[in-house]
């Protein structure tokens, strides 16, 4: 089911394929996304623009909280940059579920470059209604 859920956003994920993501893993309630960083990611302090680590983390949260084939959306995230990145990096993000009641869910991001943490992400989720993929269709 989340691996049929990933296929289904991915190919209508242009934000996330333009920007270079690419889907490690994905189980229920989880996800792993990895992002080199590239030239065009850097801003004026020739770092990695935080709004682009943001993006990976918030892209790890929505395939982890639409592995169920819920339509899910972010209801609100927040950040917290523990450390620049750096054009070539490659970054990991881990979304984990934290809590699932009803529509409303809670998922931790973190991500990596290595071993190292360099943003911390919390991302709350809102089911609204409706399917990525049919759900007969999904061999057992």
């Amino acid at each position: 089911m989340a691996r049929k859920s990933a296929e289904a956003m991915w190919s209508e994920d242009r934000a996330s394929r333009g920007l270079g993501m690419s889907i490690v893993t994905v189980t229920p309630g989880r996800a792993v996304l990895a992002m080199t960083v590239r030239e065009d990611m850097v801003n004026g302090h020739d770092i990695g623009h935080g709004g682009l680590t943001f993006t990976l983390a918030d892209s790890a949260f929505a395939f982890a909280c639409n592995s169920y084939n819920r339509s899910t959306v972010a209801a609100g995230g927040e950040i917290r940059f523990r450390r620049p990145t750096r054009r070539g990096d490659l970054l990991t993000a881990t979304a984990v579920e934290r809590s699932r009641e009803g529509p409303d869910g809670v998922y931790d991001v973190t991500v990596t470059r290595e071993d190292e943490v360099v943003a911390e992400f919390t991302g709350r989720s809102r089911e609204i209604g409706g399917t990525l993929f049919d759900e007969r269709t999904v061999e057992p």
